[in-house]
């Protein structure tokens, strides 16, 4: 079963930071990297549950795409039964881990 991956607005606000931090505008290799991870993320249409849960939720699952020290979390969660993967927040690894309550179903 293919899902529909669904970036919420906040991921999408995390994509637009991220693409201006590493500076995809000014650099072709900076541009690929960040393809490779809207690719990544794309990845979840067809595995969605190839990924582990977040250590902050056993309902939230992550991806983890970059190589150390540039490692992103990609964190989602998968509706089932309306075949829906919801992109809801990207961040660095190492940041200090969210708080999965503040995630509202319509960000």
């Amino acid at each position: 079963m293919a899902y529909l991956v669904k970036l919420m607005p906040r991921a999408e606000r995390d994509l637009a930071a991220i693409l201006s931090y590493v500076g995809a505008d000014h650099s072709p290799a900076a541009f690929r990297w960040y393809q490779g991870l809207r690719d990544s993320i794309q990845t979840l249409e067809r595995h969605p549950n190839r990924c582990p849960s977040t250590p902050e939720s056993d309902d939230l699952r992550h991806l983890l795409y970059g190589k150390k020290p540039h490692v992103y979390r990609v964190i989602y969660r998968i509706m089932e039964g309306e075949g829906v993967v919801e992109i809801l927040h990207i961040r660095h690894g190492a940041r200090r881990p969210f708080r999965p309550h503040n995630l509202r179903r319509n960000q």
